[in-house]
């Protein structure tokens, strides 16, 4: 059984390295031989599958920050594409990545109809930008959706796309993480230290906009709190030399690891100053406080919001999931050194602040599901396949 997986950004390979094992996993328990390509990233490759390509760097978000990154993909994709026309897969696997997969979703049904096409965490447009034309399109290439939000489910559902809820896989990735008092330890943390992690980025433009502002900003936090302590896991080690280049020009009480140690730093955290993205869920999980921010450059920004007329509710998946802000987002011109300062005190120090966030936690994970998301996903597919 050949199965081939399409993926980018840290966050694709992060989801498509669990769901990687989930298969060989449960493929092995059926006595099912399994062959899994992928374009992807090293979490993917570590869990068995053959990478194409490396996507796990290529991601933007913005218009004008998507720029860079075009012909690489184009590259990639046309490479991957050239290699299934002539070995065509017995399924394909598009998980998340929503621009390059829906285009990749395309060829596919044009130059291999036969191969079924399942979509695995569907493009968040539907909740940003609802468009009849993109869900249209979106219906057109996907045989079925494994959908990890029950809201998500519905409105596809309506859409006349088949449609598996099977959780969020975050949910099992947070089953494993350390408690507080463990990850401190390992850390070589006092157990008293207030301590802020931060994460500026997973995407190369995430840092130019985000760590110099965070940096700012913590310096001023560390004259309030004079023993906080930050912790900054390094999501791509090919990021590590600008981020140590650029936090060395701050007087701030810091400590860089790889990326590996990610969940210790988010269990170890009183608080956390975070970019939008899969971070954000991630901490929620944890039941640490967050400030979220998201900075593009001023260009894509006007053009979001004078040509396009975009209209975001949130940007952060605990609000997205509740529709409600149960987390602060700082957007562009409100992610200022003094707001992030002023948000990130009331929220280490507030108790009653504090303790309404991890009310509203315990409401968001209520709908998420139960752990073995990645295993009911996995069953899901390698039942779809025997039945096609």
């Amino acid at each position: 059984m050949r199965i081939f997986i399409s993926t980018g950004e840290v966050s694709g390979d992060l989801q498509g390295g669990m769901l990687v094992e989930a298969l060989y996993r449960k493929a092995a328990a059926q006595d099912i031989p399994l062959d899994i390509l992928a374009l992807g990233g090293p979490r993917m490759e570590e869990a068995g599958a053959k990478l194409m390509g490396n996507t796990a760097a290529i991601g933007s978000i913005g218009i004008m920050e998507s720029l860079p990154f075009i012909v690489p993909t184009w590259l990639l994709q046309r490479r991957a594409k050239q290699y299934l026309r002539d070995n065509p897969p017995d399924l394909l696997i598009l998980l998340d990545y929503m621009g390059p997969n829906v285009a990749f979703g395309n060829y596919a049904r044009k130059y291999f109809p036969q191969v079924p096409i399942i979509y695995y965490i569907a493009p968040q447009s539907w909740v940003w930008s609802p468009n009849q034309k993109t869900i249209d399109q979106f219906a057109s290439i996907t045989d079925l959706l494994l959908a990890i939000f029950p809201e998500e489910a519905r409105f596809f559902q309506e859409n006349g796309v088949s449609v598996k809820w099977v959780g969020h896989p975050l949910l099992d990735r947070m089953a494993k993480a350390p408690s507080r008092e463990s990850a401190r330890l390992a850390l070589g943390l006092d157990q008293n230290q207030t301590v802020v992690a931060l994460f500026p980025a997973s995407r190369y433009q995430e840092l130019k906009f985000h760590l110099p502002l965070i940096c700012k900003a913590a310096q001023q936090l560390q004259e309030k709190i004079p023993d906080v302590h930050f912790l900054l896991p390094v999501s791509l080690e090919d990021y590590r030399n600008i981020i140590e280049a650029t936090v060395s020009e701050y007087k701030i009480s810091l400590t860089l690891l790889d990326g590996g140690e990610a969940l210790k730093v988010m269990a170890a955290a009183d608080f956390a100053i975070a970019k939008s993205g899969t971070v954000n869920l991630e901490l929620a999980l944890l039941n640490v406080p967050q400030l979220v921010l998201c900075l593009v450059s001023p260009l894509t920004m006007w053009i979001a919001r004078h040509i396009l007329k975009f209209s975001i509710p949130f940007l952060s998946p605990p609000n997205l999931i509740v529709m409600k802000d149960i987390i602060p987002e700082l957007l562009q011109e409100e992610a200022t050194p003094e707001r992030i300062v002023q948000e990130s005190l009331d929220l280490i120090l507030n108790t009653q602040r504090r303790q309404k966030t991890f009310d509203n936690y315990h409401q968001m994970r209520q709908l998420l599901g139960h752990v073995g998301v990645c295993d009911r996903a996995a069953t899901e597919i390698l039942h779809f396949i025997s039945q096609s």
